[in-house]
């Protein structure tokens, strides 16, 4: 980080030796200064205030390389590290993170120093840089913000340990799924680092985050050698935001460390006073609790290292321990659950084959197929749909209408049955197993999910109240998902029925299958489902929506409501 006291001073001495230089050059010409010693000693001063001069002129520039050294060791080590595996570097978020940071703020700041520098080397440098980079090489802030959120939102869901996730360290346990499941090399975050996810937290006015990695940035900043941010810029977001969460002293103690290393800053003094006020005026003992009670002052603590919880099991609680293998069914439940082969016989396309079938849950009955795609399939239909691949939309209940949501966040391809054989294969081989016409199926959408990739609750069919979601289609509402999973995850990823307290866990080549809408057209509310963030790993996953449109014969229409 460039420090503006260093280049204030920096500024200041350029400034003086510029000055030097000018009124010397200005001074009148004696030609007679070596026709005595006396004059030739006024020289010496000359001298020695050139070499002060210098002396904090090369202490900025050298203070300066420096900086822009250690960006290029930590670009150097990110690259020497991701070479060695790329697919298993950038499985971990950690890892993930840094190098969007690294590629955002850090780049920033190293070419900000290299203009600084002036040097016509700086401009090359930058010009080539420019000139042989298309427009997505560099990651814009919206991706820094984008990586910081999945971060936190891993965090959350997953529990883990702020001091562990700084490490890289991510403790599995029982969310390693995949047989493959591996150790990765990973970086770890500087208290600068540290600093940006608590500073992104503080400006999305989450106050609980921003103490958690502002106290982190704190710890590492006491065992950094080359510093990596300023510790009166810590304090700052840290007494503030212990304040917003309720300790008040502790805000006080913060602030006064703040103080004395900077007497002079302004809005500290201003909080100081407000602390104090607050803490010694019996009027002001008080402060508003969530409920909206008043609660006093003493009996606010610090935040336990857990987010807020709320009374009760909510959906997203239960949705947050599913994702976590935490749930499990019951024994009933598991009873009435089975694996057998389809009944293929009736099926000429599917005569030859051995359809291996687990049924995940009764009612409403969640399939999942074995071995329905080979490995070959697969990367055909990832090969065709990563040029396309968009940022994943949602429908808007009210318009109809797809927009972007932070609800859901992947990136979606859509392919066509012509486009491919082996897209036209896979899709009649869905249309075999399901019994379903794909006729008025939506075409087969391709889905990657990045860094804490997820997507929150949701229905796939539309509810009542939204008439206008498939109106363009005119195939009526969705009567079933096929959900095609193509890739292994190491951790996370799951997909989720919160109302069912089911977890179907991603495995290459396997489908999970289950009907949207009772025979009589109903929605089922049981099928409420999520995906579960990408904790370890790259998820792939295809999926295919049937219609109720030429369905008619397939699955007839039944007699009650929810029949």
């Amino acid at each position: 980080m460039f420090h503006t006291q260093t280049s204030s001073s920096l500024s200041k001495w350029l400034a003086i030796l510029v000055l030097v230089l000018v009124n010397f050059v200005n001074v009148p010409i004696k030609c007679e200064l070596f026709t005595a010693i006396v004059d030739l000693e006024k020289l010496l001063n000359t001298d020695r205030l050139l070499v002060r001069s210098l002396d904090a002129y090369l202490f900025g520039e050298e203070h300066r390389l420096r900086q822009l050294r250690d960006i290029r060791a930590k670009l150097a080590n990110i690259e020497s590290i991701a070479s060695q595996d790329v697919g298993s570097y950038l499985a971990n978020p950690v890892n993930a993170f840094l190098l969007v940071k690294t590629l955002t703020t850090d780049w920033k700041n190293a070419e900000a120093m290299m203009v600084k520098g002036s040097s016509d080397i700086a401009y090359r440098v930058i010009n080539q840089i420019v000139g042989n980079t298309s427009q997505d090489t560099f990651p814009s802030i919206d991706d820094l913000n984008g990586a910081a959120d999945a971060l936190l939102r891993l965090q959350d869901t997953y529990k883990l340990e702020t001091s562990s996730l700084a490490r890289g360290q991510i403790k599995l346990h029982q969310l390693a799924r995949s047989d493959n499941a591996k150790s990765h090399k990973t970086l770890e975050l500087s208290a600068g680092d540290c600093f940006e996810l608590g500073r992104h937290s503080y400006l999305n006015n989450d106050h609980y985050h921003t103490v958690l990695w502002m106290q982190e940035a704190l710890d590492r900043y006491e065992e950094e050698g080359a510093k990596s941010i300023e510790k009166a810029d810590i304090l700052e977001y840290l007494a503030f935001s212990n304040f917003k969460q309720g300790n008040v002293r502790l805000a006080l103690k913060l602030t006064d460390e703040l103080l004395r290393l900077r007497p002079d800053h302004a809005r500290a003094q201003g909080n100081k006073q407000y602390y104090e006020s607050m803490l010694n005026n019996p009027e002001s003992r008080q402060l508003r609790g969530d409920d909206g009670e008043n609660v006093p002052i003493d009996n606010f603590i610090m935040p336990a290292k857990t987010p807020p919880q709320s009374e009760g099991r909510s959906e997203r609680e239960v949705y947050q321990s599913l994702c976590r293998g935490e749930v499990r069914i019951s024994p009933k439940t598991a009873s009435e659950l089975s694996c057998h082969f389809l009944n293929t016989t009736s099926t000429p396309y599917l005569r030859l084959m051995r359809i291996k079938v687990e049924v995940a849950f009764k009612k409403p009955q969640l399939f999942v197929f074995h071995d329905i795609m080979s490995d070959s399939e697969i990367e055909v239909i990832k090969k065709l749909s990563l040029p396309r691949l968009k940022r994943a939309t949602v429908q808007n209940s009210r318009t109809g209408e797809l927009e972007i949501a932070q609800y859901r966040i992947s990136k979606s391809a859509w392919l066509k049955n012509s486009e491919h054989e082996v897209v036209d294969r896979v899709n009649r081989r869905i249309e075999a197993i399901s019994g379903l016409t794909t006729t008025t199926a939506e075409d087969l959408q391709v889905v990657n999910y990045g860094i804490g990739g997820h997507y929150e609750p949701h229905y796939d069919f539309a509810r009542r109240e939204e008439k206008d979601s498939f109106k363009n289609l005119g195939s009526g509402n969705r009567i079933a998902t096929w959900l095609n999973y193509m890739s292994d995850v190491e951790a996370g990823g799951a997909t989720a029925f919160p109302l069912l307290g089911v977890s179907l866990w991603p495995k290459k080549g396997s489908a999970a299958f289950w009907y949207n809408l009772h025979p009589s057209g109903e929605g089922d509310m049981l099928t409420r489902h999520a995906a579960c963030p990408v904790l370890i790993g790259s998820k792939w996953v295809s999926n295919k929506w049937f219609h109720e449109r030429g369905q008619e014969f397939l699955r007839p229409c039944g007699l009650k409501v929810n029949s």
